[in-house]
């Protein structure tokens, strides 16, 4: 079943090949047939056809996504905390960042260039896995959501580093100030790199190499297979039972001692 979950998002992702798409399209042609004929006997004006297929039994709005509650969770914790310079490091623009830069100012780090200018960021382009490209010192609240994972594996046009996770936490832990906060999330489980996709790590081994570069498990939680937020009561029990776990999106908040 993995198997056939992974091959679908190869097709889909990097292909274009969406057969749930497909499918919903080819189910609602009659439907569109229908509704085109009973509209163009009560229409006179101009009339072109765009098909738009599947759009009719589709929620309001997409919050299946992992990203979606993940962004929503994390800007919700910056805005209660109100610190005084937020920076973010490759999140996702049209997601968290731009939660965040609706209510107050964040100076982002990416890899990958940013072409148009967006009120209320502040965008600088910086190689995580180098310290030269890291001011130190620099901020008392840090993200990084969704993406550590990726560094050293290219995919992002980053360079080859199997080690690029260990030298992006030491770079983390550098950028911060002392008792600043860092809030990070990646994929947890039986620990593997899937390449070039991502790494799936191991939590209890993350929360060790945090605290090797003086980053403090302050919180523990995790978008479950329901898209509800678990926050953990037990960190230490529950790091050992999402490292058995084939997949989690495990959400952590270090403080810097």
């Amino acid at each position: 079943m993995q198997g056939i979950r992974k091959a679908y998002w190869v097709l889909q992702s990097q292909f274009g090949i969406d057969l749930k798409r497909t499918f919903a399209a080819i189910v609602g042609l009659p439907r569109y047939i229908r509704s085109g004929i009973e509209f163009a006997s009560s229409y006179d004006g101009k009339l072109r056809l765009m098909p738009c297929l599947s759009d009719w039994n589709a929620e309001g709005g997409e919050t299946k996504s992992e990203y979606f509650w993940q962004d929503l969770y994390i800007a919700r914790k910056i805005s209660e905390s109100k610190p005084e310079a937020h920076v973010d490091v490759g999140s996702r623009i049209d997601g968290f960042v731009a939660h965040v830069a609706s209510f107050r100012e964040i100076e982002v780090f990416d890899i990958r260039p940013l072409s148009p200018s967006i009120p209320g960021v502040v965008f600088k382009q910086a190689d995580f896995m180098s310290s030269s490209s890291v001011p130190q010192a620099y901020c008392d609240s840090l993200s990084c959501l969704h993406a550590l994972e990726h560094f050293g594996l290219g995919r992002y046009g980053d360079p080859i580093n199997p080690q690029g996770y260990v030298l992006g936490l030491q770079n983390f832990a550098r950028i911060l100030k002392k008792g600043g906060t860092l809030y990070l999330s990646v994929p947890v489980g039986r620990e593997r790199v899937e390449f070039n996709a991502h790494r799936v790590f191991d939590p209890v081994s993350l929360v060790d190499l945090a605290f090797q570069n003086e980053l403090v498990l302050r919180e523990l939680a995790w978008v479950a297979a329901d898209r509800s937020i678990h926050r953990s009561e037990d960190p230490s029990h529950d790091l050992q039972e999402l490292g058995k776990s084939q997949y989690v999106l495990g959400m952590f908040t270090f403080s810097k001692d």
